[in-house]
């Protein structure tokens, strides 16, 4: 069958993930029990006693050792429940269903910017190289990969929020009340993530689609065959350049999550970011652990992606020839 090639690679990378994420489960657990204080010490604040904390911990099973705790967890998570939250005492798989939400509309809006406006810049600036358009380019994305994302947010927020009033400087507007009001809120949040990536993404592709263009042989074909500059350039040098895209979009996924947390702490959105650092002061190990293993298994799926797009871009991919 000619989808049993891309169904054996699905397979591959799903059984190549186990280790990875019980190794990351394994690794969270491990490091959130060597920070001093607990739920219970957190929960109780600093005037409790010894007894009161004792007490608070027997309740919410934290007596037990580290590694009965952890194969607790992990038996339960196997069958879908990820706990309950030792501080609020919600389910952890409902409060990863509201704040994913916010986060994953903030990285896709990230991610459209970043990509949308990338391709056609990186793609002007290699039908001329050291043009002028070229060189603006460069400058830019020089200009724009110099800056940390914390420092590009805060400086959205002085120009846009504070002196030109034209959006939010924090809060969040969910979808329910409205698509304008929804947008409004993240279209900060996405520049302050999405700039860097647009920067990082438009000196790589255009990079690599010169070198294509002045080194590669099937260039030097296309050309002769009368094909114009411009088909040669989208057409061959672009399919080709796209696999390197692809890898880097991919490998910056993990980096992409860890400045989520930083921006939605800066515009004040209620994402897993946010929720993932109120766990981590709060002690809540349940969260924590759910938290982090759901970036893995992003991170995870999002190299699977990668993968598939590899096979859908070339063929002897997709059909497993070596």
């Amino acid at each position: 069958m000619a989808s049993s090639p891309s169904l054996r690679l699905i397979g591959k990378r799903l059984l190549m993930a186990v280790p990875i994420l019980l190794g990351v489960s394994v690794l969270t657990f491990w490091v959130l029990n060597l920070i001093p204080g607990s739920a219970a010490q957190q929960l109780l604040g600093a005037e409790a006693t010894a007894e009161q904390i004792r007490a608070l911990e027997q309740q919410l099973g934290l007596d037990q050792p580290a590694p009965v705790r952890y194969l607790h967890w992990l038996g339960a998570a196997l069958t879908g429940d990820l706990g309950t939250s030792v501080v609020s005492g919600q389910p952890v798989t409902g409060l990863l269903g509201e704040h994913l939400a916010v986060s994953g509309e903030l990285l896709a809006l990230a991610f459209l910017f970043s990509l949308g406006a990338a391709i056609p810049v990186a793609l002007l600036a290699a039908f001329r190289p050291d043009g002028w358009f070229d060189r603006l380019s460069m400058l830019v994305s020089i200009t724009g990969l110099s800056v940390a994302n914390y420092v590009l947010a805060l400086l959205l927020v002085l120009v846009f929020a504070v002196n030109l009033a034209a959006f939010p400087a924090i809060g969040f507007v969910p979808l329910s009340e409205g698509i304008g009001g929804n947008l409004h809120s993240l279209v900060l949040p996405a520049l302050g993530l999405g700039i860097p990536l647009f920067c990082m993404y438009t000196r790589f592709l255009r990079g690599d689609l010169v070198d294509q263009l002045r080194g590669e042989d099937y260039i030097t074909t296309a050309r002769a065959k009368g094909i114009g500059p411009w088909r040669v350039l989208v057409l061959h040098a672009f399919r080709n350049s796209a696999f390197g895209l692809i890898t880097v979009v991919s490998l910056n996924l993990g980096t992409l999550i860890g400045a989520t947390v930083i921006i939605e702490q800066i515009f004040a959105l209620p994402g897993l970011g946010q929720l993932l650092l109120q766990a981590i002061n709060t002690r809540d190990y349940v969260v924590v652990q759910a938290c982090v293993v759901l970036f893995a298994v992003v991170t995870v799926a999002a190299n699977l992606m990668a993968d598939l797009l590899y096979a859908a871009l070339d063929p002897r991919i997709r059909y497993g020839s070596r």
